[in-house]
């Protein structure tokens, strides 16, 4: 069968991801190749305090993102999609999203970017003898309830943006196991959620306006590689307005960016993980066995389908890179030097490969927002440097990379370290690595190991939920989601590895002693 049968037929399988500053859209064939795509461009919104996305945008990037497939597909193959044998929802994991009985969003949005959340998040941490960041939804609806909010009497459902989508889509509510352990505990032996913690939650909620059990506002979570719903008459109205995509297509269960990452990866059996950068830097190491502690800078989630999995996940990444890069452009431009966007993170990455490895002592702190790993509740970007750093245009351009990965590192260093975590392999994927040299081998210097960028790193988690979405066409139902990956998908896939050279290795280790004591600098400007 011919690529334009295989679409005419609707045979190819569909992945939208929501990630942080873009939503995406993939179509993917019989060997599991990207053949169209799709994209949205968005940003959260700080308003009154909480970062969030608003619905309305919610479901125009949506629709944008798949019409703009759906024409990709048009002028590649002459042909319509109208039709497809799977289809996937994934987006940022954590966040709040509350409603009421009827349907009705009771406060906005609030994303996993958010840090307003700390007292709760200690309390159930306590509680329930396992981490809860601020991030994950049991903390924000748990914060709510402490608030005394007026809309937690309300509360009738929670779920993700993942789960919000897809409920959108096909009416179920219904959610990945993968993108459930960032709601809160997941039990390994059930693959559900933790029985005994709920009771507990619910104990400590008696007496307050939040009168409904947890158990029946929380999602249910769907096994991977099961069907988790069909694209209904309402749902392929909001995905195509022109009414050329019909509904009944299965949809496999909503994930999170961090599961999807994964399976973009091959990363989801022990001692493998995969390190995502963009907007924000987590990585994630499937585990062998429990950990001895518990640890505030690591959540415990799962693979999607369901091993632990130990998670440092940091707010911020490259955005104050890519800030700083923006206002260099703009020096240039002043100075009549106009160079295109690409051309200018081609020229940051060269001077950043050519810095001293300590980077003269010039320190920089990428805080947009607030960070747990390092106790932050907000986040201030930050240059420090002492009077005779060796302040040059390399060695700065090398601390703002350096940045990116340096709170990844203080978490990484307590797996490595304390808890004697095993790595194989780690791979990379995620915006940061478009340009490798040197922001592949500076995290192979922080992780102390190999690192692997595939050549279909580029694809994201949109490839790798249309990947989860595959396999639940798949005829063999008893082939596992690690044999899937492994002999369809990445059987004959080429990556570039680099090991940590120890002039990084060192230079980093200098870098991070001068970066922990000056946080007390950027704790003492975020109070400003």
């Amino acid at each position: 069968m011919s690529t334009i049968e295989y679409i005419k037929n609707g045979r190819c399988v569909i992945g939208i991801e929501f990630g942080s500053t873009r939503i995406k859209a993939v179509l993917i064939g019989e060997d599991c190749t990207p053949l169209a795509s799709g994209a949205y461009d968005w940003e959260s919104r700080l308003t009154d305090g909480i970062w969030s996305y608003p619905l309305e945008q919610i479901h125009e990037g949506l629709r944008v993102s798949f019409a703009e497939l759906m024409r990709d597909v048009r002028e590649k193959f002459a042909t319509e999609l109208t039709s497809a044998k799977g289809f996937g929802i994934s987006a940022m994991m954590h966040g709040y999203l509350a409603f009421d009985a009827e349907g009705r969003l009771l406060v906005p949005f609030r994303t996993w970017r958010n840090t307003i959340t700390g007292e709760a998040a200690d309390r159930l941490t306590a509680e329930l003898g396992f981490n809860i960041p601020q991030r994950w939804s049991i903390a924000h609806l748990y914060q709510a309830i402490l608030n005394k909010e007026e809309h937690i009497g309300q509360v009738s459902f929670i779920t993700t943006l993942a789960g919000y989508v897809h409920m959108l889509l096909t009416g179920r509510k219904v959610i990945g196991a993968g993108d459930a352990s960032g709601i809160m505990p997941i039990d390994p032996s059930s693959c559900n959620y933790d029985s005994k913690m709920i009771k507990r939650f619910d104990e400590l909620t008696a007496g307050t306006a939040f009168t409904r059990s947890l158990a029946d506002v929380l999602p249910e979570i769907v096994p991977v590689g099961e069907c988790a719903g069909v694209l209904t008459d309402e749902g392929a109205a909001l995905l195509d307005p022109t009414g050329t995509f019909r509904a009944g297509v299965p949809f496999c269960p909503p994930e999170g960016d961090a599961q999807t990452g994964m399976a973009a990866t091959n990363s989801i059996t022990p001692k493998t993980g995969n390190v995502s950068a963009g907007t924000s830097i987590f990585a994630m190491i499937v585990l062998e066995k429990a950990l001895k502690a518990v640890h505030r800078e690591i959540d415990i989630v799962t693979t999607p389908d369901g091993a632990p999995v130990a998670m440092v996940h940091c707010n911020n990444c490259s955005s104050d890179l890519d800030a700083w890069v923006k206002m260099l452009g703009g020096f240039l431009s002043a100075a009549g030097c106009e160079k295109t966007k690409p051309e200018l993170y081609d020229l940051f990455y060269s001077l950043a490969d050519s810095g001293d490895p300590d980077c003269g002592s010039v320190i920089a702190y990428n805080y947009y927002a607030g960070e747990q790993v390092t106790e932050l509740e907000e986040g201030r970007p930050l240059v420090f440097r002492q009077p005779d750093s060796a302040f040059t245009p390399a060695n700065f351009a090398r601390s703002l990379v350096y940045s990116t990965v340096a709170t990844l590192k203080l978490g990484m260093d307590i797996l490595t370290g304390q808890e004697q975590v095993g790595l194989d392999r780690i791979y990379a994927h995620g915006g940061l690595f478009k340009t490798p040299v040197p922001t592949q081998n500076i995290l192979a210097a922080a992780l102390g190991c190999d690192v692997t960028l595939m050549k279909t790193a580029g694809e994201g988690g949109a490839w790798g939920i249309a990947l989860l979405a595959k396999y639940m066409t798949r005829e063999d139902r008893q082939q596992t989601l690690a044999q899937f990956l492994s002999d369809d998908v990445f059987a004959d896939t080429e990556g570039s590895t680099v090991s940590p050279k120890p002039s990084d290795t060192e230079g980093l280790a200098a870098y991070m002693e001068l970066y922990k004591k000056g946080l007390a600098a950027e704790r003492a400007a975020a109070r400003v």
